[in-house]
This record gives C-alpha cells, structure tokens and sequence, in this order.
C-alpha cells in the first residue's frame, strides 16, 4: 500500500525540508490508494508526484475571493470591456483568420465568441497561470474543504489526462483553479471538449492555437450552442414584484409570454413559449436588468456567473464592430 512505502519518505522529510508532503497525509494516501486501484497506476510514481506537490496559501487566499463574487457589475465590466483587450481581439482573430473560420463551419460558433472567451481567459494566451497545476490541484483537493470533493475530482482527471497524452504532471501550469491552457480548461473539460483541430495527433491547449480554438468551440457546441436569434437582451418597466425573480437562477427558468403579462417589456419577436432567464446587474447609475437567452446560458456554462457570460457577450460585440469597421 502506497500509506505504508511512504513511511520512510514522511520520516525523511521530517528533517530539513520545508516543503509540505502531501504524500505524507493520512487523507492523501487514502486517495492514492483509491487511484492506484481504480485507474491502475503506479503507487511509486503516484508517491513520487505527491511528494513533490505543495500546499499554496495563495491559491487558497484566491479562491477565497473571486470577482463574480465581490465586485458590482459596472465594475467587472471594467476590468474586461478595454480598449487593449478589444484591440488585442481583432489582432488575433486576423492571426488566426483560418481556424476561426474552420471552427465556425464545423461547430457553428462564430469567431467572436471564440475570441472573447479566450480574452476574457487569458488576454488571447498572455496570462495562462502560473500555478503548477498539480500544486493548485493538491492544495484545493485537500486544503480547501468548501469544494475538496470537486477538486479531488479534478486531480483524477488531470493524472488521467497527463498519462493519455504523454504529459509529466509536474510540468504543466495553470491558473488557481487548475485551469488551463488559452481556453483555460479544467482536467475535466479538457478530456471531454479539447480536440486536435489542426490533425497532427495532438491535443494541445497550451501552444497550439488552432487546437485552442477548436476546442473552446467544441465546448460549446456541446453544451448546445444555436446562434439563431438573440444571446441577451435589455429588458424594462420592472416591477418590484419581477425584480424579486431576477438572479433566481442562470436556467432559463421562465417563459417570455409569462413575464410579459406581468408588465416586462422586451424587444423581441420571439414566440411566448421561449424560455428565459431575467437578471439584474449593478451599473454604475442603478440595477439594470436583461433577459438570457438559450446562448447566454450556454456562455454561463463556461463559468457559472452572469457577470462573466455579460463581459464575454460585450466583449464579443465590442470586437466583432471593431473588426467590420475596418
């Protein structure tokens, strides 16, 4: 059992390192054991790995604390709706002219929505992490009880994914969450949704923009993107009584004919029976309110946050005008 050849190692690390061992734990080893057994990996290499992991009271502190969470609308707005970042967009939609194109034809999602997710992400590959994922794993797995279990989760994926495709799982690094590559993929998403979109044999979210591409779009065709009609729109004369239902959840949970009797108004010719979702925002002069529609769910299933579906929708027109005016 990996708990019993750890011993030694735990002992050693006793005496003169200042790094935490994971492998040492109690609950770690139980984890491992439960891997080695049920994936068929190695228990040496799986002490190895975790021997080396360490705990990251940053990535804790982070996690703590995100911005969906903390920040108003109109500020969050802010920190994604820039002149660079809208600049910074229609450069690499014209750099990557042919796989965007590509994308859309095979998945149907346009260009823009390509682009704005991997600018939200990580400023079109500038800012990918810069977290071993294996720490910022670890450390959520099991010094992060709020969602330990999800990450553990996680953890599993990622040896998985790193042993299909070749990967030393020390190697690899992310955002806070574990999160990688343009896209920002979790292990998870990254073995159902990342494709090889350039045919060379490899699925690469990290170097290969192509690969990028396809596989942000694969993720949303997959979770049922339909491009017809609209993604989100501005919704007025809310009553106090429909205020009450706003942010209920970001399923589309209401029909438009239903919230129409009640007074909304909404520009649309879509028929009655059309699912929705009716939302609030904080801007900067008071509560605005939106109706979602069956694509901004799915952008919301890219991050479950309706601050974050709104900054990618805004973020996608501002650069879809920018690239047509020129």
């Amino acid at each position: 059992m990996i708990r019993m050849a750890m011993a030694g190692i735990g002992l050693a690390l006793l005496h003169g390192s200042a790094v935490a061992d994971y492998s040492a734990r109690p609950a770690v080893q139980v984890y491992m054991d439960e891997v080695a057994e049920q994936h068929a990996f190695s228990p040496d290499e799986l002490a190895r790995l975790f021997s080396s992991a360490e705990k990251k009271q940053s990535i804790i502190d982070a996690i703590s604390r995100p911005a969906e969470k903390t920040w108003a609308w109109h500020e969050y707005r802010d920190l994604f709706i820039q002149e660079s970042r809208i600049a910074d967009g229609v450069r690499f939609w014209e750099d990557n002219l042919e796989a965007l194109e590509a994308a859309e034809a095979k998945f149907g999602v346009p260009p823009e929505i390509v682009v704005a997710i991997i600018g939200v992400e990580t400023r079109y590959g500038r800012i990918v992490g810069r977290y071993r994922v294996l720490d910022a794993l670890a450390t959520l797995a099991f010094d992060y009880p709020p969602r330990a279990e999800f990450f553990r989760k996680e953890l599993t994926q990622f040896l998985l994914l790193t042993r299909e495709e070749g990967k030393d799982p020390l190697v690899p690094v992310g955002s806070y969450a574990g999160a990688m590559g343009y896209g920002q993929f979790i292990p998870s998403s990254f073995r159902r949704y990342a494709v090889d979109f350039d045919g060379d044999g490899v699925r690469d979210i990290w170097e290969n923009r192509t690969d990028a591409i396809g596989s942000v779009a694969n993720y949303f065709a997959e979770h049922g993107w339909q491009g017809a009609g609209p993604v989100i729109l501005p919704a007025a004369q809310v009553s106090a009584e429909l205020d009450a239902l706003a942010n209920e959840s970001l399923a589309l949970t209401h029909e438009l004919a239903a919230l129409r009797s009640r007074g909304l108004k909404v520009d649309t010719t879509l028929p009655g029976d059309t699912k929705v979702a009716l939302f609030r925002f904080e801007g900067a002069d008071g509560p605005l309110h939106y109706l979602g529609f069956n694509d901004f769910y799915v952008i919301t299933r890219y991050n479950h946050s309706r601050l974050y579906a709104l900054a990618v929708y805004e973020l996608s027109q501002a650069i879809r005008a920018r690239k047509v005016a020129e």
